[in-house]
């Protein structure tokens, strides 16, 4: 594995991904900082979760480079790449994927075992603590509401303690009032643990938390906002969803929005 000395937690230089004869990503040129919490929208079909799973090592580009923690990923075998997965990077879905018959001890335990470790119950503990669920190491999913089970799949993803922890719609499942709490503890953990989160999300709410907010269309780039709001981020959306941002034929299709 090639290493760099970086602060950057994640490069991604001309990220291109063809699925048959779409072009999901076009030449993304992007870096995400280590200790930053980074949100990623775009009208529907924009490349958003593809860019994700390129940059989690969970797909392969079609050209262009991945850089996770001053690794490259391009050229790792598929064992040494699952390996970086496992110990280097973090994943939390829309759906908690949780095992219904494991405990929430025994769910966050779970990737460090796959690892051949036996976990501590200290260490177990520590990353339920983490997430505000103190004293809930023995529920089941089953026992434990939405936001909890999430939180259970967050704790999971960070008990290998990733160079980047990546959401797909992480409260895309939850209510509003329970998305504000797991959105405030993703905060917190960008804050406080200098944990390093790329986020994918359609609602203007969740990315108005982070730090910046990437938006795609068409698989490019179409610009950003710093210290988002609300209402600059559902602006801004509505500008890039309007019919007149791209016309067939054209070589901009982000218009006046790209920055």
């Amino acid at each position: 594995m090639t290493k760099t000395t970086t602060t950057t937690a994640v490069r991604l230089r001309g990220l291109t991904r063809h699925h048959r004869d779409v072009r999901a990503l076009d030449g993304v040129d992007l870096d995400f900082a280590a200790g930053t919490f980074t949100a990623v929208m775009g009208p529907s079909g924009s490349g958003k979760s593809t860019l994700l799973q390129c940059a989690a090592g969970l797909d392969r580009p079609t050209a262009g480079s991945v850089e996770v923690g001053g690794t490259a990923l391009e050229g790792l075998s598929e064992r040494r790449l699952t390996l970086l997965r496992r110990d280097r990077i973090g994943f939390v879905f829309q759906s908690f994927n949780l095992l219904p018959s494991l405990t929430a001890a025994q769910n966050v335990a779970l990737p460090l075992r796959l690892a051949g470790r036996r976990p501590s119950r200290t260490e177990v503990r520590e990353a339920l603590a983490r997430v505000g669920l103190a004293g809930r190491e023995r529920h089941r999913p089953g026992e434990l509401s939405g936001g909890q089970q999430q939180r259970v799949a967050i704790a999971r993803a960070l008990i290998t303690r990733p160079a980047v922890l990546f959401g797909d719609e992480p409260t895309g499942a939850l209510d509003s009032t329970t998305s504000r709490e797991v959105l405030a503890m993703l905060r917190r953990l960008v804050d406080e643990d200098g944990q390093t989160i790329v986020m994918v999300t359609h609602d203007p709410v969740a990315a108005a938390r982070a730090d910046r907010v990437v938006f795609l269309v068409d698989g490019r780039l179409a610009g950003e906002l710093r210290a988002p709001t609300v209402e600059s981020v559902a602006a801004r959306m509505a500008g890039l969803e309007a019919p007149e941002t791209a016309s067939p034929g054209s070589d901009n299709p982000v218009g006046s929005l790209a920055c």
